[in-house]
Parts: structure tokens; C-alpha cells; sequence
């Protein structure tokens, strides 16, 4: 037998084609771009275009108007507020939801997205007929000089309601990955039950909460349905920002209300980035062992 032939290395057998259920890169990636463009980059682009229609004086006169500015100052202020007392409560509902068996249970568990399939403008019809003067809540609140429905707190209320789901299923998550051996260890080293939150359970939970913070704040911006009808919209009062773009487009002042659109971007924009930064960081953070890592 020839030696050459011998020494000649056998072809390897090919690899079997990799099976995808999507079609192929540059039909999937080509369909993404379109959808998006028309669903989203398109329209984000003419509320700049229509907005780039008024001078740089114009723009600044529209949107540091008193009253515009007023609106920002109860938006994002209301928004914020509200997004920390859903970082409060919502991390206590999430702790109680993992850590304790109780009746009404999954009752409770299954009311906190209530906000998300309820619609907004049916949620502030409730809230207002709840916390009116002459409500179901309102009525006991009028005596101690507390009025919530057509206040700025009637907006804070809302926001609340709406953002509270963000915060929990954020947390929630995380506390059921938790193994509850670091607390028990914390505990056998002498750990109070605030130290072992404040340095074993807090720095875990800390990014997802804060991820969930974030989310709820930017919900709570651009929130109109629930809001408009329990905050009484009153000028330079109870007016929100976007009360203000629809007020705007009602008078047909169509590049006045894309001026103020376009701060909301921007702002909104801001925050997408910051939930993104917040959302890598959380997966950065190594997980902790729990009972089916062993």
C-alpha cells in the first residue's frame, strides 16, 4: 500500500447545521428595524422635527412658562415621592409575600398587578370616588382637615397606585433566591434583626430595589389616565405635564405642545439609560447561594 496515501488525513464529516425556529439574520434584524421605526423612531422623530419649527427663544418661552414650569415641579416631584414610598412599602408587601404563609395569600399577591390590567382612566375614576369628601375614605379624611381627590395629593395617590407593581415584582424575585441561612447566620453572631437587614439582606436587595425605584419613577412621569381625574387640574396647582401637551393640542398649538413633549423625552430618555445602567448592574452583583445551589 502506497505510504502517501496513508499518510493523508481523512476529511472530517462537516458540522450539522445549526437549526433556528427565526429566519435568518438579516430578515430578522431587517423586520426589527422597520417595526420600530414605524412604531417608534418615526414618530420620536417628528415630535423633534415639529418642535425644531420654533427658534431657540420660542422653545425656552414655551417650556419655562409659569405655568409649564409649575406642571414639571408637580410631575416630577409627585413622581419621585411616589416612587420612594413604593420602594418602602413595596420592599415590606415583597418580604411578607416570600417570607410568610397567611390566608388571602395568593389573593394578595394576584391584587398587586391589579395596576397593570386595570385600565388608567377607570383607576382614577375609583380613587376619586374613594377619596372624595363624600367617599367611602374621603369622608373620614375631611374631618381631620385632609383633602386628597382635586389636590396635589390626590395625584400622589395615584402615582402610588400605579407604581407600586414595579417595586415588587422587581424585589420579589430576588428575596425568593435568598437563602434564609445568611439571616440565621447573621443572627448566631450576635446580629440584631435591623443590623442583619442593614448589612446582609439590604446590600443584596439594594439593586433590584433601586432598578424597581427607577422603573416606578418613570412610570409615574408620563402617567395621564389615572391622574387626570383625582387631581382637580387646576392651574399652577394640580396640573401635570402631560394635562398640559393635551391642553396645548386642544388649542391647536401643535409645536407649543411638541416643546414640552420634547422635554419629557429627554428627561424620559435620561431615565431609560439610568434603568439600563441599573438593570447591568444588578446583573453584575454575584447572586447569593441559596438551598438548590447545593
Amino acid at each position: 500500500m502506497n505510504t502517501a496515501t496513508l499518510a493523508t488525513p481523512l476529511p472530517r464529516p462537516s458540522a450539522p447545521p445549526r437549526f433556528r425556529v427565526l429566519p435568518g439574520f438579516r430578515l430578522t434584524l431587517g423586520y426589527t428595524l422597520a417595526y420600530l421605526s414605524l412604531l417608534v423612531l418615526i414618530p420620536l422623530a417628528a415630535v423633534f422635527l415639529k418642535t425644531a419649527e420654533l427658534s431657540l427663544a420660542e422653545f425656552w418661552n414655551v417650556v419655562t412658562a409659569p405655568r409649564v414650569v409649575a406642571s414639571y415641579k408637580l410631575s416630577f416631584g409627585m413622581s419621585l415621592l411616589a416612587a420612594a414610598i413604593n420602594a418602602v412599602f413595596g420592599l415590606m408587601l415583597a418580604w411578607a409575600l416570600v417570607r410568610y404563609s397567611f390566608p388571602g395569600k395568593k389573593l394578595i399577591d394576584a391584587l398587586v398587578d391589579l395596576p397593570f390590567a386595570l385600565p388608567t382612566a377607570v383607576a382614577g375614576i375609583a380613587l376619586t370616588a374613594l377619596y372624595a369628601k363624600n367617599g367611602w375614605i374621603g369622608q373620614f379624611l375631611e374631618p381631620l382637615g385632609i383633602q386628597v381627590a382635586f389636590k396635589p395629593l390626590g395625584v400622589l395617590v395615584a402615582l402610588v397606585f400605579i407604581g407600586l407593581p414595579f417595586v415588587v415584582r422587581t424585589v420579589q424575585p430576588i428575596l425568593e433566591d435568598l437563602d434564609t441561612e445568611l439571616e440565621e447566620a447573621a443572627t448566631s453572631l450576635g446580629a440584631q434583626r435591623w443590623q442583619a437587614f442593614r448589612h446582609v439582606i439590604l446590600p443584596i436587595v439594594f439593586p433590584a430595589l433601586l432598578t424597581g425605584f427607577a422603573l416606578a419613577f418613570a412610570r409615574a412621569v408620563g402617567e395621564y389616565g389615572s391622574v387626570i381625574f383625582i387631581a382637580g387640574n387646576l392651574p399652577m396647582v394640580s396640573e401635570i405635564t402631560p394635562l398640559m401637551i393635551i391642553t396645548k393640542l386642544e388649542q391647536y398649538d401643535y409645536t407649543g405642545a411638541t416643546a414640552i413633549a420634547t422635554v419629557m423625552l429627554i428627561l424620559s430618555f435620561t431615565l431609560l439609560l439610568l434603568i439600563n445602567g441599573l438593570q447591568a448592574w444588578t446583573a453584575s452583583v454575584p447572586k447569593p447561594r441559596t438551598g438548590r445551589d447545593r
